[in-house]
């Protein structure tokens, strides 16, 4: 451990089964039995599940009709994000109370930075701590926490203890921690990646520390420099507390498949309409129009096509996604259609950040 090196105190705070854990705080009847938020029927998708509905093997983004197979007596309640949005906000307003440096990334998760807090705490730990307890006595719901020096690991530190609990991995456990980790466990490496890893010879974060920075970068290109960095523990993303957003989109998955692009055209004219107004909503517009179509067998393509001017309009939107449809032959039958805008205008105003003045004597 470096002496007088100062680091950051940053919680990674991660709602057990929020939508589902929010179904059954709702309805007392669901509680302890297996229930997935989403469809059940043919094109259902599952979008939560409880742990109940985990030990059958139930997860978010599988068909509702796989979910049954593995659960029969699988129970599905339709999603209320509305409810979602309004408990997550109360939530925030809890971790608001420790800290201004609040990062959210979804409505069940956030980063928050307390290297200096409004409580005058020095623990990071003690104050995840307190803040799950004050999450379950206020809310009566369960969240886990992981807590590091840097974002990276407080996220995969959030995971370890799951559900209800936390992990901290202070700086001097880091390296260590990182080169025992399979190689899966690491945030941002998914299957197709870990996959690629396997056949290199790379199954833990040893394996991946060993091989050079020529090595990483010939094999996985600039994300290869990102994997060299990160096995190493260098990792200096801030805690965002105005995350700007990056794009604004719209889909729907049909219950019989389309085959025609004529019919597909219009559908994408009630996609495009909803687009419209999400971005009316939002107060902004954007340069690059994407059209995604999964196809039948679940595979998914997307065209885009990015204009000199920003556009939030459905009829500039739906020309451009015609174009794009028309674009190459649709290779098989369609299942789903969205409708993304990116490259939007709105403009980052980075703030000078407080110098961080807090020594290794303090408990981490």
């Amino acid at each position: 451990m470096e002496i007088g090196k100062q680091y950051r105190k940053i919680i990674h705070i991660d709602m057990d089964a929020f939508y589902a854990s929010v179904e059954q705080l709702d309805n007392p009847e669901l509680q302890g039995k297996p229930v997935a938020v989403g469809g059940g029927g043919e094109r259902g998708v599952v979008s939560a599940a409880s742990y109940e509905a985990r030990k059958f093997n139930v997860r978010s983004a599988m068909s509702g009709v796989l979910a049954r197979k593995n659960c029969p007596h699988l129970i599905f309640v339709p999603p209320r994000f509305e409810r979602y949005k309004e408990i997550s906000k109360k939530i925030r307003a809890i971790f608001h109370e420790y800290t201004d440096l609040v990062e959210p990334l979804s409505l069940d998760e956030a980063y928050l930075d307390v290297t200096e807090n409004k409580k005058g705490n020095p623990s990071a730990s003690l104050i995840a701590k307190e803040i799950r307890q004050r999450i379950f006595d206020e809310l009566h719901l369960n969240a886990s926490a992981g807590i590091s020096n840097s974002k990276f690991i407080a996220k995969i530190a959030s995971d370890i203890n799951k559900p209800n609990g936390q992990k901290t991995i202070p700086p001097e456990e880091v390296i260590p921690f990182l080169e025992e980790l399979p190689i899966e466990k690491f945030f941002g490496i998914g299957k197709v990646t870990a996959s690629k890893m396997y056949s290199l010879g790379i199954f833990t974060g040893k394996n991946l520390k060993d091989k050079d920075f020529e090595f990483l970068t010939k094999h996985f290109k600039k994300s290869g420099e990102h994997y060299y960095n990160i096995v190493r523990g260098i990792h200096n993303s801030e805690v965002k507390p105005n995350r700007e957003r990056k794009s604004v989109a719209a889909e729907h998955t049909f219950v019989k498949n389309l085959t025609s692009e004529i019919f597909m055209l219009e559908k994408l004219v009630k996609i495009a309409e909803e687009l419209e107004q999400r971005l009316i909503r939002s107060k902004v517009s954007g340069k690059t129009v994407t059209l995604k179509i999964k196809y039948s067998d679940f595979k998914t393509q997307t065209r885009s096509k990015t204009l000199p001017y920003f556009i939030k309009e459905k009829a500039v939107l739906l020309e451009t996604v015609k174009e794009l449809l028309f674009q190459e032959k649709v290779l098989n039958s369609v299942r789903l259609l969205g409708i993304s805008v990116t490259n939007l205008n709105i403009n980052s105003k980075k703030k000078s950040e407080k110098p961080i003045n807090v020594q290794l004597k303090f408990e981490f």
